[in-house]
């Protein structure tokens, strides 16, 4: 298929009926996503304090990002 054959008129009207809020409403990360992620990061900063590491030293390794 060329781009020749396209049928522009058509594509216009298939573009006009797109629901732009789904797709953003699909991008928000939920509170709950957020809060989980937060306890993630603060038991890795725990276990990294507990293991007598210095932040720098973690993102060295690999372990924190």
């Amino acid at each position: 298929m060329s781009i020749n054959s396209i049928d522009h008129d058509e594509m216009s009207k298939i573009a006009g009926t797109w629901d732009f809020t789904e797709e953003v409403e699909s991008q928000k990360p939920n509170k709950s996503v957020k809060s989980a992620e937060a306890r993630r990061r603060i038991e890795a900063l725990k276990e990294i304090r507990e293991s007598g590491l210095t932040i720098e030293e973690a993102k060295e390794l690999g372990i924190l990002h």
